[in-house]
């Protein structure tokens, strides 16, 4: 049996103002039940210091950033690196989110790199792949994630790819109410497997854990992470209400 831990992660994007992200958290720590699932806050940088203080006491709630820099520090004019995220207690970074891909043209390379700074000092990476409507009506959305997958991880040791949570995210189903179904979701998540088995071995691959990332809501979560390779999710606009983003955690 696999020991891969089932992982409920929020992406706040760049939403709440100061008071409002911590009202929010406030929320999600009082009613938070006991569990062995865990819940991950992705926070704008704003939010960062005071969320970590609000859940500080709660065993599995963690807190991610959305991004980092590559590089140690210096002369990034609006950047932010690992050191700083760690020092206002981050346990994980989100990297190479759809949004970063396309919007930032983050490419393969500098998300490898951002994933390596990342296990250097000492955080989690929440590595994201996935593809966009005509790579998957072209019937090449297994090619593209292999690539994202083998060009943004496969050259770290075993060791540190095991620290690695792999979030699939289809990108025509994010914020965009359409959901890929549990079939779908469970072909690519098992696909992802695969390529990992090929490439660490089964042992590594079972204790992977792979999030379900694409307009995850409370109506459809239980049926996404009853998928044998879903092990959670990366929830999007539901993780901008409390009881929306517990109601997935009670999913699980």
């Amino acid at each position: 049996m696999s020991h891969r831990k089932n992982i409920v992660a929020g992406n706040w994007k760049m939403n709440k103002n100061y008071e409002e992200g911590r009202t929010l958290a406030r929320e999600i720590v009082a009613k938070l039940k006991p569990s062995e699932t865990l819940a991950i806050l992705g926070a704008p940088y704003i939010h960062l210091k005071g969320v970590s203080h609000i859940i500080s006491d709660i065993n599995n709630l963690h807190l991610a950033a959305q991004n980092c820099h590559q590089e140690e520090g210096g002369a990034y004019t609006g950047e932010i690196s690992t050191g700083m995220l760690r020092s206002v207690g981050c346990d994980y970074v989100i990297l190479g989110h759809s949004e970063r891909r396309d919007y930032f043209e983050e490419s393969n390379q500098l998300i490898n790199a951002k994933v390596k700074k990342t296990l250097a000092d000492g955080m989690l990476p929440i590595f994201c792949c996935g593809e966009k409507l005509p790579v998957r009506e072209a019937g090449d959305h297994e090619k593209l994630v292999a690539q994202q997958v083998k060009e943004g991880l496969f050259d770290l040791s075993a060791t540190d790819f095991s620290k690695v949570v792999i979030a699939y995210e289809p990108v025509w189903a994010i914020g965009t109410g359409v959901t890929a179904s549990p079939d779908q979701a469970q072909e690519m998540h098992a696909f992802i497997r695969s390529l990992v088995v090929d490439q660490y071995g089964e042992e590594v691959a079972d204790a992977t854990s792979i999030l379900y990332g694409g307009s995850v809501k409370p109506g459809n979560a239980k049926e996404l992470f009853s998928q044998p390779d879903v092990d959670g999710g990366l929830v999007g606009g539901a993780s901008l209400n409390a009881a929306d983003f517990l109601a997935i955690m009670d999913a699980m």
